[in-house]
């Protein structure tokens, strides 16, 4: 647990890279995209807790056609601002995938390695195709042993550690209505 005035500190310190609106018109435009794909595969909608929950609610508000929706928790974070290499499973989905399409939905594509481990678990389980939704691109991070490129991406950003709308600072923040960069200070 945090002190709540350290974590009002590193809000007030940071900086709106993007605002909520421009996400909404992000979302509208991956949910077009995705329909073209998607309408009629019947898919399973996966989001990936806690940061995807923001990214799931939009998307699958704007997606009419039938789908189903899961989650699971898996994390490379784990409560901190740097990732390492071992995904940490916390909860695995219920709906089998087994000749079903699956759509993985999370915040953002960073290194790569968390989806690429989902990505391999949903095989494992015998998806008969796998997509992955991402709200946000950050490329300069990107992982050689991780996915390299979502298949429905909202908004690509430059390489800074970023908060709000599902993402978090240290478990924190994650309601907050925009995209921020963390202060280098609270690094």
């Amino acid at each position: 647990m945090q002190d709540p005035k350290f974590i009002q500190e590193v809000l007030d310190a940071s900086t709106l890279l993007i605002s909520k609106e421009t996400i909404m018109k992000a979302f509208d435009a991956m949910a077009i995209q995705a329909t073209q794909v998607l309408k009629n595969k019947n898919p399973i909608l996966l989001c990936v807790m806690n940061g995807g929950l923001m990214t799931m609610s939009e998307l699958a508000m704007r997606l009419n056609f039938p789908l189903q929706m899961d989650y699971l928790h898996a994390t490379r974070y784990d409560g901190e601002t740097h990732g390492g290499r071992q995904i940490f499973w916390r909860k695995e989905p219920s709906i089998p995938m087994k000749d079903r399409v699956v759509v993985i939905v999370d915040d953002i594509l960073d290194g790569g390695l968390t989806l690429k481990a989902i990505e391999d678990f949903c095989k494992k389980e015998q998806a008969k195709e796998i997509y992955t939704a991402v709200m946000l691109d950050k490329p300069a991070a990107r992982d050689p042993d991780g996915v390299q490129k979502a298949d429905f991406t909202g908004i690509a950003i430059e390489d800074h550690y970023v908060f709000g709308f599902g993402l978090d600072y240290k478990e924190y923040l994650r309601n907050i209505p925009g995209i921020y960069a963390v202060d280098q200070k609270h690094m």
